[in-house]
C-alpha cells in the first residue's frame, strides 16, 4: 500500500499534536497539584470525587452537630449537678426544721431561707446553653421556661418537645430535657410512696416514711388510706380497685407497721383521733411540682404551732415534704445520668466521624492530588518522545530521489 506524501505528513503532525496535548495536560497537572482537573481527565475517578466530597462534606457537618449537642449536653449537665446541690440545701433545712426546740420564729427564718432557694432553682432552671437557647423549654428555646404568676406559683411555659440532633447516618441524639420531665417528674425506678396526713386530724398522729417490703408486688402502684374509726382501731382502704378493697378493722399500735397491701408498709406514731386520716400514694399521684412542693412546705412552717395537733400537722407536712423532694432528687440524679450517657455516646461518635473524615480526605486526595513522581517521569518520557518524533520526521521528509539526482 503506498501513502502519499500528504498522508505521511498529516499523520506525523497529527501524532506530534497529539504529543503536545499530553504534554500540556501533564504540564497543567504539575503547576496545580491536581491530577483530576476536568471529568474527561479520569470519568470513573471523577465519580468517586463526588461521592467521596459528598461524604466528607456529611462527615463535616456531623462534626459540627455533634460540638454542637455536646455542648448543650456539657451545660444540662452541670446545671442538673447545681440543682442537686439546691435540693440537698433543701432537705437539711427540712430536717433541721423537724428539731422539735425550734420556735415559730426559728421555723419562720427557714421558711425564708427556702424561698430563697426556691427562687435560686428557678434560677437554674431557666439556664441557657452558649447559643443563648433555653435548657429545659423544650421546643420553645427563646422564651424562658419558668415564670412566677400573679398568686406567687412558679409555673412552667415551656413544651414537652424533645430537641435532637442527627449526629451520624443512623442516630438521632436528645440535647435537652424538658423541664417537665425534670422538675416536674419522677423516675420509673427508685421512687418512694407518699405518706401524708389530713390537716383536719385532731389527734397527734405522726406517719412516717413508707417502706417497701415487697418490691414486686403490683400493689406498690396503688394508693391507699388509713381510716382511724378510734383512737385505738384503723381500716386500711385500697382506692385502686373498683370497688375499693377495705381491710377490716385493726388494732392500732404506736410505732408498729401497717401493712399496705402486701407490698408496702407504714408507721403511725402518736394518738390519732376517732376521724382522723392518712394516706399513703404512688410518687406520680401525689404531685411532682417541686416548685410546689417547696411552697407547701414553707406555708407549713410559716403556719404557727399552737398545741399538739399543730405539732403534728406539721411534722405530717415536713415528712411528705422531704419524701416528694427524695424522689425529686432522685430524679434529677436520674437524668443527669442519662446526659452523661449521651456526653460518652457523643465522644465516641466525634472519635469515629474523625477517623472517617480523615480517611474519606485522603481517599480523596490519593484521587485528585498529583503524583509528582510519576507526573514528572511521564512528563520527561512525553517529551523526550516528541522530541524524537520531531527529529525523525525532520530526517524522514527530506528522503527524496532528487536528492540523488545530479
Amino acid at each position: 500500500m503506498r501513502i502519499s506524501t500528504t498522508q505521511f505528513f498529516n499523520m506525523n503532525v497529527q501524532q506530534m499534536n497529539d504529543q503536545q496535548s499530553t504534554l500540556a495536560q501533564l504540564y497543567q497537572q504539575l503547576s496545580s497539584g491536581i491530577s483530576l482537573g476536568t471529568p474527561s481527565d479520569n470519568p470513573l475517578g471523577a465519580a468517586q470525587a463526588v461521592q467521596l466530597s459528598t461524604q466528607g462534606a456529611t462527615l463535616s457537618q456531623y462534626a459540627d452537630n455533634q460540638n454542637t449537642a455536646l455542648s448543650s449536653l456539657q451545660a444540662e449537665d452541670s446545671t442538673l449537678g447545681s440543682v442537686s446541690t439546691v435540693l440537698t440545701s433543701i432537705n437539711t433545712l427540712i430536717v433541721r426544721a423537724g428539731d422539735g426546740s425550734l420556735g415559730d420564729a426559728d421555723r419562720s427564718a427557714i421558711a425564708t431561707q427556702l424561698e430563697g432557694l426556691r427562687s435560686q432553682l428557678m434560677t437554674l432552671a431557666n439556664s441557657t446553653d452558649s447559643q443563648g437557647n433555653y435548657l429545659f423549654s423544650g421546643f420553645q428555646t427563646t422564651a424562658a421556661p419558668y415564670s412566677v404568676n400573679a398568686g406567687g406559683s412558679v409555673v412552667y411555659t415551656g413544651d414537652s418537645g424533645d430537641r435532637t440532633v442527627q449526629v451520624a447516618d443512623t442516630r438521632n441524639i436528645s440535647t435537652a430535657d424538658n423541664g417537665a420531665s425534670v422538675f416536674q417528674s419522677v423516675a420509673t425506678v427508685g421512687t418512694s410512696a407518699i405518706p401524708s396526713g389530713s390537716t383536719s386530724n385532731i389527734g397527734t398522729g405522726v406517719i412516717g416514711s413508707v417502706s417497701t417490703t415487697n418490691a414486686a408486688s403490683p400493689t406498690n402502684a396503688h394508693s391507699f388510706s388509713i381510716a382511724f374509726s378510734s383512737a385505738t382501731t384503723y381500716t386500711v382502704t385500697d382506692n385502686s380497685t373498683t370497688p375499693a378493697t377495705v381491710s377490716g378493722p385493726q388494732a392500732f399500735a404506736s410505732g408498729s407497721a401497717i401493712a399496705l397491701g402486701g407490698g408496702q408498709s407504714v408507721a403511725i406514731t402518736g394518738a390519732p383521733a376517732a376521724g382522723d386520716s392518712f394516706t399513703v400514694q404512688p410518687a406520680a399521684q401525689a404531685g411532682t411540682d417541686v416548685f410546689a412542693t417547696i411552697d407547701q412546705l414553707v406555708a407549713a412552717l410559716q403556719t404557727p404551732v399552737t398545741s399538739p395537733t399543730s405539732t403534728a400537722n406539721l411534722n405530717n407536712a415536713l415528712t411528705t415534704g422531704m419524701s416528694k423532694l427524695t424522689n425529686t432528687r432522685n430524679n434529677v440524679v436520674t437524668v443527669q445520668a442519662s446526659v452523661g450517657g449521651r456526653e460518652q455516646e457523643i465522644a465516641a461518635l466525634q472519635a469515629v466521624t474523625q477517623t472517617n473524615s480523615l480517611q474519606t480526605q485522603s481517599d480523596l486526595a490519593n484521587l485528585t492530588t498529583v503524583n509528582l513522581t510519576t507526573i514528572v517521569s511521564q512528563y520527561t518520557m512525553e517529551q523526550n518522545a516528541l522530541q524524537a518524533s520531531q527529529e525523525g520526521f525532520a530526517k524522514i521528509q527530506n528522503l527524496s530521489l532528487f536528492n540523488y539526482l545530479n
